[in-house]
């Protein structure tokens, strides 16, 4: 009952959020903001005739492979440096830098050093989320019940079950956590970077709308890709989140 109501109001509050730019597109009545359902009817347009299709799918393939590197070195780097205090004294000035350092930089220093390959792209977007995950991962394994892995110790359990039952569990909503904060910004990210030098995906075609003014194309390929950012948190992510915190109260 409880996932049926909150369902619920999540369906409302996006179309509380529809209606509202209806009414404000009707006030305005100008093509700066065009009407929600112009933007559907040029959304649905560009999925059956256009090339909204592909170019979703390029940026989505880009998404995919650098938010798997992120999260894999990020979980394995944050792990390390909570659980020995040299290695965090070490690389916690470094982390600092790398966290601080604008993301056009990097996808720019990537492009110049790499050339405008699918390589500098996917090395740029990674290299802008490791250091997040690092930092919500390092806080969960700082987190970590020692006395947990003690009791684990004691009744002889193997490193490797340890790991898996007793330690993980523990960092799996810093896990979430990441990963949830890793998509919003790591598609952001990848738009930045079709902008400034692919030939393909949806920041590319919002570069060529933006040359030509074309709000509705702005609007309509920004919504494609949100309303997949919500689907894939509504029946990946969030389910996920929920299973492997099911053994919280």
């Amino acid at each position: 009952m409880l996932r049926v109501r909150e369902t619920w109001l999540r369906g409302l509050s996006l179309l509380a959020f529809l209606v509202i730019w209806q009414l404000a597109a009707m006030a305005v009545n100008k093509p700066l903001l065009p009407a929600p359902t112009v933007v559907l009817t040029t959304l649905w347009n560009d999925l059956t005739e256009g090339s909204l299709l592909y170019h979703l799918g390029i940026t989505l393939a880009r998404v995919a492979v650098s938010f798997l590197i992120a999260m894999a070195l990020g979980t394995a780097l944050g792990i390390v440096m909570g659980r020995y205090r040299d290695v965090d004294a070490a690389l916690d000035s470094l982390l600092v830098l790398a966290l601080n350092i604008p993301a056009l930089v990097t996808i720019i220093l990537c492009y110049i050093w790499f050339g405008l390959t699918e390589t500098a792209a996917v090395t740029a977007v990674a290299l802008n989320k490791i250091p997040t995950v690092v930092v919500t991962v390092r806080e969960g394994a700082r987190a970590v019940d020692r006395q947990l892995m003690e009791v684990a110790g004691v009744y002889r359990v193997s490193m490797r079950r340890t790991f898996v039952q007793v330690y993980l569990p523990q960092l799996y909503p810093y896990l979430m956590a990441a990963a949830r904060s890793g998509l919003a910004l790591i598609w952001k990210i990848v738009l930045v970077v079709e902008l400034l030098g692919r030939s393909n995906g949806v920041g590319f075609q919002l570069g060529t709308f933006f040359q030509f003014f074309d709000i509705t194309g702005i609007l309509a390929y920004t919504f494609a890709f949100a309303a997949v950012v919500l689907v894939a948190e509504a029946i990946l992510i969030r389910p996920l989140e929920r299973h492997l915190t099911r053994w919280r109260p």
